[in-house]
């Protein structure tokens, strides 16, 4: 009986191992194996021309990283672009999702006109964009014609990024109004009626029964948000032409990954940014996960 119910175990544990192998496969091709060998990479200077050499460094690509300064500069643009897209797309996609919600006329012609620029290639976008963007684009003509001052918006240092932040903001907000509509029709109305019969107006009853019952989705949304926002590329290269400009004002932690391996032809120094860039993603979605317990999903 013993060994009828072992090898019952055994060929459960078996059939259970084959069910999992393909997914073990796959994750150990794509995600382990990539990643052990980009740590393999950020310890050696690697020679691609005249065929590939490793030079074992240790940790000196890390140590460039404190003495470069335009890792600093990509950081800080990076960060600023993220503090600044993150609460405002959270923000305008919960006003959008709450307004499509409320029972407005047309309001499935709506949702498909806000939805047009996620479904729509970021190339093509940030291409519309640097023609608004023109100095004598639509939004120059737009501004001057209300009295406000204009500006060199591909040009000019201290805007350039924030013309990737509009657009931005425009353009990945819809995305979440869609996770937050879902989200908002699946709240009980009978919580809003017996807030209502409890005398909450409109701006209450989203006060103290929308937004707490919304927790878990902002912080699936304010998650995603930080993991994409940090990984700001196609924008930045289109907008300067790969250089990060102008002066550096466009430079991000992903576009320096890309001149590392792609221009100056230094694959360990591009593994140890990117592994920069891991360690501040996770360090913010770890702080953001306290902020909003997520622990409670």
């Amino acid at each position: 009986m013993f060994q009828i119910s072992r090898r019952q175990n055994l060929t459960e544990n078996l059939a259970g191992y084959l069910f999992l192998a393909p997914t073990i496969l796959i994750l150990g091709t794509f995600v382990v194996l990539p990643i052990l060998y980009a740590v393999f990479l950020s310890l050696h200077k690697v020679q691609l021309l005249g065929g590939i050499k490793y030079e074992f460094i240790g940790f000196r690509n890390f140590s460039r990283l404190v003495e470069d300064e335009r890792v600093w500069i990509a950081l800080k643009n990076t960060a600023e672009y993220v503090a600044i897209v993150v609460p405002c797309q959270t923000i305008l996609a919960l006003v959008l999702a709450v307004t499509l919600n409320s029972g407005i006329r047309g309001k499935n012609w709506w949702r498909i006109l806000y939805f047009l620029p996620t479904v729509t290639s970021s190339a093509v976008l940030t291409l519309i964009f640097m023609w608004i963007y023109n100095t004598d684009g639509l939004l120059n003509d737009g501004l001057a014609f209300v009295g406000l001052p204009t500006y060199n918006w591909l040009g000019d240092p201290s805007v350039a990024l924030k013309g990737i932040m509009i657009m931005n903001i425009w353009s990945t907000a819809p995305f979440y109004m869609v996770i937050y509509l879902a989200a908002l029709q699946d709240i009980p109305q009978k919580l809003y009626e017996a807030a209502e019969l409890d005398g909450a107006n409109t701006w209450q009853q989203l006060i103290y029964v929308t937004i707490p019952l919304l927790k878990p989705v902002t912080f699936f949304v304010v998650a995603i948000g930080i993991i994409g926002t940090f990984q700001l590329f196609d924008q930045s290269y289109i907008f300067s032409g790969g250089t990060g400009g102008p002066n550096n004002a466009t430079l991000t932690l992903v576009l320096l990954i890309y001149q590392a391996v792609f221009r100056n032809l230094q694959m360990g120094y591009a593994a140890a940014i990117a592994f920069l860039l891991a360690v501040v993603i996770i360090t913010m979605t770890l702080i953001q996960r306290r902020l909003f317990g997520g622990e409670k999903m």
